[in-house]
C-alpha cells in the first residue's frame, strides 16, 4: 500500500528521525565550514576570492516522502532514506567564473576528511533542459557521542549566471506545476544558451585582466 502523506511515509517525528536529520544537519554545517574559512581565507590573503556566496539546507520530511515515493521506496525506514535519496542534506556554492567552480570545488575534495564519492558534471555535459552545474557527492565523518557518523552531503558549485537560471527556471516550474507551456521551456533553453555564452566571454575577460595586472606588476620591478 502506497503511503499518502508524509507521515504516513516516514511516521511520526521522533527519536530516531530526529537524530537522523540532526547528523545531516551536522555534516551539512561541516561543509559549509570548510567553504567559509576558504572563503575568508581569499578575502584576506589573497588578492581575489572566487566564492561568491555559501548556502546550505536540509529536505523538509514532506521532500523525503515525496522523492521516495517518486524512487518506489514507500518503506519509509531510515536506512531507505540513506540509500536512496542522496540530497538529504545540499550545499551550493556560488563562484565568479568557470574556472572557479573547479578550482574551489577541487580545494574541497583535497581535505583529508572528505570522500569524494561521486561528481555529476552537468557544465561540460548540460541537462536537457538547459541546467548546468557541476554536483558532488561528498561523504564527512560527523562526531557525535556514540562515535562517528559518515554523512553524505551533495554540493552544487555553479556561477552567478548558473545560479540565476536555475532560480528562474526552479520559480517557472513551481508556478505552472510541472506542467510548462512550451513556448516557455524553448525559452528557458534559450537562455541557458545565452547565459552560458555570458560565463564564456566573462572568464575570457578576467583571464584578459589578470594577464594585464601580472604583466604590469612585472614591468615595475
Amino acid at each position: 500500500m502506497v503511503a499518502e502523506s508524509w507521515e504516513e511515509l516516514l511516521g511520526e517525528p521522533g527519536q530516531d528521525f530526529r537524530r537522523f536529520m540532526l547528523e545531516y544537519k551536522f555534516g551539512m554545517e561541516e561543509i559549509v565550514t570548510k567553504l567559509e574559512i576558504l572563503r575568508d581565507e581569499f578575502a584576506h590573503l589573497h588578492d581575489y576570492n572566487p566564492i561568491e556566496n555559501v548556502s546550505s539546507r536540509l529536505k523538509s520530511p514532506a521532500s523525503l516522502a515525496e522523492k521516495m515515493r517518486r524512487k518506489g521506496c514507500d518503506d519509509g525506514s531510515l536506512d531507505s532514506i540513506r540509500r536512496t535519496v542522496t540530497d538529504v542534506a545540499g550545499v551550493r556554492v556560488t563562484c565568479s567564473f568557470l574556472s572557479d567552480v573547479r578550482r574551489v570545488s577541487d580545494l574541497l575534495a583535497e581535505h583529508r576528511d572528505l570522500t569524494v564519492l561521486e561528481v555529476r558534471d552537468y557544465i561540460t555535459t548540460p541537462k536537457a533542459n538547459g541546467y548546468r552545474s557541476l554536483h558532488a557527492l561528498l561523504e564527512v565523518p560527523v562526531f557525535l557521542s556514540g562515535g562517528p557518523v559518515p554523512v553524505v552531503v551533495e554540493v552544487q558549485f555553479r556561477t552567478i549566471a548558473m545560479d540565476f537560471w536555475a532560480s528562474l527556471e526552479h520559480k517557472i516550474f513551481y508556478k505552472y506545476r510541472q506542467d510548462v507551456p512550451r513556448e516557455l521551456l524553448d525559452g528557458l533553453a534559450e537562455a541557458a544558451e545565452t547565459s552560458y555564452a555570458l560565463d564564456a566571454t566573462m572568464e575570457r575577460l578576467h583571464h584578459e585582466v589578470r594577464g594585464h595586472e601580472a604583466g604590469g606588476h612585472e614591468a615595475g620591478r
